[in-house]
C-alpha cells in the first residue's frame, strides 16, 4: 500500500433516498440517566418543578414518591439517541413533533434504549434535493417500559450528486 490513500468513511446519517417506510432501527448504546444529568437539565431550562428538584418533596408524595426525570429531558435523549444512526449530517431540521406522551415516568439510574419506525418519506414539493421523513420514536426503560413515544417530522437532504 506504498503511497497509496486508505479510503475514508466519514459517519452519517441516511440520505432521503435511504429511508424505508415500515423498517424498525434500533438504537445502542442505551443511556443510563443519573441525578445529575436531571438536575443540570432541569435547571438549564429553568424548570423549577419540585418533582426533579426537592428530594424530600417527591420522595412524600404518591404515587411515586421518588424525584421523577424530567420529561423534557427523556423526550430530548429519546431523539437525540436516534442522530447518530438516522439524520447525523443529513437533516435540513425538525419540522414538528405531535403525539408525545410518557407513559410512565423515568427514574435517576433507569436507562434508556430507543427504538425508531420510519412512518412516511415524501418528496419536497417546495424545497429542490430534500424530502420529508416522519418518524416514530419509542424509548424503553431497561425492564422494557415504555417511557416515552413521539411522532417527529424532519427536512432531510436527498443524496448529492455522485455520493455514494
Amino acid at each position: 500500500m506504498s503511497g497509496a490513500q486508505p479510503r475514508r468513511v466519514v459517519q452519517r446519517g441516511l440520505w432521503f433516498e435511504e429511508f424505508e417506510t415500515g423498517v424498525v432501527y434500533e438504537h445502542r448504546p442505551g443511556r443510563t440517566v443519573t441525578e445529575s444529568d436531571n438536575v443540570l437539565f432541569t435547571t438549564l431550562t429553568m424548570n423549577t418543578q419540585a418533582l426533579h428538584l426537592d428530594a424530600a418533596f417527591a420522595d412524600a408524595l404518591p404515587p411515586f414518591n421518588a424525584r421523577l426525570v424530567n420529561s423534557m429531558f427523556t423526550l430530548s435523549t429519546l431523539v437525540g439517541l436516534s442522530v447518530a444512526q438516522l439524520t447525523q449530517g443529513t437533516i435540513v431540521g425538525n419540522l414538528g413533533f405531535s403525539e408525545v406522551a410518557f407513559p410512565k415516568p423515568l427514574f435517576h439510574g433507569d436507562t434508556m434504549y430507543a427504538e425508531t419506525v420510519i412512518v412516511d418519506t415524501r418528496a419536497s414539493r417546495s424545497r429542490p434535493g430534500e424530502g420529508i421523513v416522519t418518524f416514530a420514536h419509542t424509548a424503553r426503560n431497561q425492564h422494557g417500559d415504555v417511557v416515552a413515544t413521539a411522532v417527529r417530522t424532519t427536512m432531510v437532504r436527498m443524496r448529492p450528486e455522485g455520493e455514494q
